[in-house]
Order: C-alpha cells, then structure tokens, then sequence
C-alpha cells in the first residue's frame, strides 16, 4: 500500500505542478475531464479570471460539491461544473458551459485512460484538440502495459482493498487491448508532447522506487504533458 500511498503522491505533485506551469503562461480556463473527487478547484492558487470546467457525470459533481460545501470549502477560481457522461456529447455540453474555444485551455485527463477502449482514447484526444487554440496545453498518463495486462495481479491488489472495506473488481474495470501510444497520437495531432515515466518522479521527488512486487500492478506509467503548436 505504501508504494500505491507514493505513486499517487507523485502523480497529484506532477499534474498540480503542470497547472500552475499553465497558468504561469497565461492561460485561464482548465478543463478536468472526470473529474471525480479531483480539489483542484479548491486548492491550487489560481489567478484572478481564472476559470475551471469540471466534467462528470451528475452524481459524482452533485456529492463533491455538497461536500465540500458542508465543511465550508470554497473554490480558488470560478468553477463552472458539466455535468455529462464522457461517452454522451460533453464538447457540446462543454460549450454551453461557456468554454471559449477561441482562447488557450489547460486540459486534464487524469486517471482515465485505462477505462477508455483504445477508440475512445483517440477520440478524447481528437476533441480535445478541436477544442484548443493555440498554446492550449493538455496532461495526463499512458499505460503502456495496459496492452498485454495480466489480470492475475489486479486481482491480488483488490484483495488488498478488500481488506481496508473497499470491494472492487478492477479487473472488469479497465480495458486492455491494442492501443496507440498517447505521445506519438498527440504529436500526430499537432502536439509538442513528452512523457516522463513514473520511476523517474519518485527519483525527483527523493522517494524510493518501489521493487516490481511491490510496484503498481499494471507496471510502468509515463505521464504526458504537451502544448499544441500556432
């Protein structure tokens, strides 16, 4: 759990540190795509004018925000929610929540890649790219393992969960299959994109990198941060 507890530190530090290297360039709207539990919008010291979409679906935006309503949590820039279902037509939803296509956005796909099929994640990223201008940025994680992943020892980690009350089959969760590499689709698509891998974040961030048996069960992660050329 420890090595789990370290990965997700590094990968909150990464996308947070992303954001704020966004905003240092001058953008001020951000989009986080499934959103989820995500505080972003509450936490980071965002600048005057700043704008931020979330997008999930009505029950998960509906239980954030009554929460961190009921312990007095405010948000650190306009936060405009949407609402949607990423498999229903979120740009149009999107739009209509007063995204400005015409200026840069700072997208957020956290998380989300393993529960696409391979269409979908080109898909994602074809939106996302008709809805930037440029100078837009865009992060998020690859899962090259997630190819030929072996579901053997995602069972071992829910037993895992099990035992601290949380009883999930991420097995049936994911998607594996055949998949273009994140990096190379979004260069394809006029992105200037690099990816770091996960081991070389715990180094930066002076934590010990896990050993296999211990390490996340889908194996490397690369996390990927670009910015569309114009």
């Amino acid at each position: 759990m420890q090595a789990m507890a370290d990965g997700m530190a590094v990968r909150t530090k990464y996308f947070d540190d992303y954001f704020i290297d966004a905003v240092g360039a001058g953008v001020r709207q951000a989009v986080i795509l499934a959103s989820g539990l995500d505080s972003r919008a509450y936490r980071l010291p965002w600048p005057d004018g700043m704008v931020v979409y979330e997008i999930d679906q009505p029950q998960v935006i509906e239980f954030k925000t009554t929460t961190l309503a009921g312990i007095g949590a405010e948000p650190t820039a306009a936060r405009h929610t949407v609402a949607v279902d990423l498999r229903q037509d979120w740009p149009a939803a999107l739009r209509e929540a007063g995204h400005d296509t015409t200026a840069p956005t700072a997208w957020l796909a956290e998380g989300l890649l393993i529960y696409l099929p391979p269409e979908a994640q080109d898909r994602l990223f074809d939106n996302i790219t008709a809805l930037s201008a440029p100078g837009s940025t865009v992060a998020t994680e690859f899962v090259p393992g997630i190819i030929d992943f072996d579901a053997s020892r995602v069972q071992d980690m829910a037993g895992v969960f099990r035992e601290h009350g949380v009883d999930v089959d991420m097995a049936s969760l994911v998607y594996t299959g055949e998949r273009n590499h994140v990096v190379d689709y979004l260069r394809s698509k006029g992105w200037d994109a690099e990816g770091v891998e996960r081991t070389e974040l715990f180094r930066r961030n002076d934590i010990e990198v896990p050993p296999p048996e211990q390490d996340d069960p889908l194996g490397e992660i690369i996390f990927i941060s670009g910015r569309l050329a114009g």
